[in-house]
């Protein structure tokens, strides 16, 4: 599912209780919770907060997120060996991340980018789309 669909107010009406829950889950200020915050890099988070941060978006949104889902969406229609090659995203690849990520930063979005950085990329906006995505696979939307 494209995140063309996603609209800018759908993203506003659940951003704030997002935030509400990322920035309790690292326990850092609302102020610091912006959209474009990087959860790893500008909010400090670790990848074992994510599934803090995923169990507590589960709860409120009343979705389930599986797993390394947002690295299986961002990879879309690629196959792992044409997404990434020895660890490192493949130009393929970085074109499917700049269209899924698209709320991120165009200078985070630097070649090369090492698969493992992945989810260093990932923003408070990026969770928002995460849950109004299984929303919508949830209702058949």
């Amino acid at each position: 599912m494209s995140n063309v669909n996603i609209t800018k107010e759908e993203i506003d009406a659940i951003l704030p209780k997002v935030a509400e829950i990322i920035a309790d889950a690292l326990g850092c200020d609302l102020e610091e919770v912006q959209p474009t915050a990087s959860l790893i890099t500008d909010l400090g988070g670790e990848s074992i907060d994510f599934l803090d941060i995923v169990f507590r978006l589960e709860r409120e949104f009343k979705v389930k997120i599986p797993r390394g889902k947002i690295v299986e969406d961002a990879r879309g229609p690629l196959a792992e060996a044409e997404f990434e090659k020895g660890g490192v995203v493949t130009p393929e690849g970085e074109t499917r991340l700049r269209e899924f990520l698209s709320e991120v930063p165009a200078d985070r979005l630097k070649s090369p980018i090492k698969s493992a950085e992945i989810p260093k990329l990932f923003t408070v906006e990026t969770f928002a789309k995460m849950i109004i995505r299984e929303q919508r696979a949830a209702s058949g939307a």
